[in-house]
C-alpha cells in the first residue's frame, strides 16, 4: 500500500488519523473521485479479490472498479492508517435472490463510539459510513434505512427507486474463499447482471451519474433524467469526460452492447 498515492488519488489532504472525521472524509472523497465500473468484466479481463491488484488498477492506472476492488483498496488504506477494520460479506437483494451471500464486500469499522459500516462499492449508496443501529438517515438529500433482520442480519434499504434496492450483511469476518468464488462467478455466469450489462456509476455533488449500456442517467434527490448514447465515439467521450475513464475500449464495448441489445430485440 502506497498510502500517499491513494490519498492523492482521492484528493484527501491533511493528516489521516483513525477517527470518525477521517473515515467520513475518506469514504466521501473516494466515492466522488473513483467511479464504480465493470468494463473489465464486459471485456473478459479476469478480476480477483486481491487488494494489491485493485490498487494497481484504481490508483496506479487511474481506473474504477466494482465492490471487491473499491472496498478492497479502501479497507487496505484504513488498515494502514490504523483503523480496526474487518472485511464483511454482503448479500445484495438477499430477500429475493437465493444464494446471494458474498456477492458484495463491505467494511466493518470499529470506532470508540461504536461499529460503523463503510462502503464505497455499492455504486449508489451513502456517501458516508453509517452506524449499525436501526434508523432512517439521509445523505446529501437521499434517504436510506437500516433495519435488523433475523439471525443477526442487517438490511440497508436504498433510496426509493435506486438499484440495487437493498443489501444484507452480518458483522462477522468474511469467508475469503466465498468472496473469491462469488467474484469469479459474477464475471463468468451468463445470468450475472455484470456479464449482461455495462454498468458505470459515479457520485457527483448533489447526486450521481450512471451509464447502463447506452443509457446515461443523472440522478438527484428530486428525480432523474436520461439520454441514449448513439455511437462508440460518444461513449468514449462520456467515459472520459463524465467518469474519468480513459481506456481505448469504447469501440469493443459498443459492439458488444449493440449485439446484446439486438439479441434481446431492443
Amino acid at each position: 500500500m502506497n498510502l500517499a498515492a491513494y490519498l492523492d488519488r482521492i484528493g484527501f489532504t491533511g493528516e489521516a488519523r483513525p477517527d470518525r472525521a477521517t473515515l467520513d472524509a475518506l469514504q466521501r472523497r473516494h466515492m466522488l473521485a473513483i467511479p464504480y465500473e465493470n468494463l473489465d468484466v464486459q471485456l473478459g479481463r479476469p478480476l480477483t479479490t486481491d487488494p494489491a491488484a485493485a490498487f494497481d488498477k484504481l490508483v496506479t492506472r487511474g481506473r474504477g472498479g466494482w465492490c471487491y476492488e473499491m472496498n478492497g483498496v479502501l479497507g487496505w488504506a484504513l488498515d494502514e492508517i490504523g483503523f480496526d477494520v474487518i472485511r464483511v460479506e454482503g448479500a445484495v437483494m438477499r430477500e429475493v435472490v437465493e444464494g446471494s451471500e458474498a456477492n458484495h464486500l463491505v467494511l466493518w469499522v470499529t470506532l470508540p463510539e461504536g461499529p460503523v459500516l463503510a462502503d464505497v462499492g455499492l455504486g449508489c449508496g451513502p456517501l458516508r459510513p453509517y452506524g449499525v443501529a436501526e434508523a432512517a438517515f439521509g445523505d446529501d438529500g437521499f434517504g436510506f434505512r437500516l433495519a435488523a433482520e433475523s439471525d443477526g442480519w442487517w438490511r440497508l434499504h436504498n433510496h426509493p427507486g435506486l438499484r440495487p434496492p437493498s443489501f444484507d450483511f452480518r458483522l462477522t469476518p468474511a469467508n475469503e474463499a466465498a468472496l473469491s468464488a462469488r467474484c469469479a462467478l459474477l464475471q463468468s455466469d451468463p445470468e450475472s447482471i455484470f456479464v449482461q450489462h455495462l454498468i458505470v456509476q459515479r457520485h457527483v455533488p448533489g447526486g450521481f451519474i450512471s451509464l447502463v449500456d447506452a443509457s446515461l442517467g443523472t440522478f438527484t434527490p428530486e428525480g432523474m433524467t436520461t439520454r441514449t448514447l448513439t455511437s462508440a465515439d460518444e461513449m468514449a467521450e462520456v467515459l472520459a469526460a463524465r467518469f474519468g475513464i480513459e481506456e481505448p475500449v469504447a469501440g469493443a464495448l459498443w459492439e458488444r452492447i449493440g449485439a446484446r441489445l439486438s439479441q434481446m430485440g431492443a
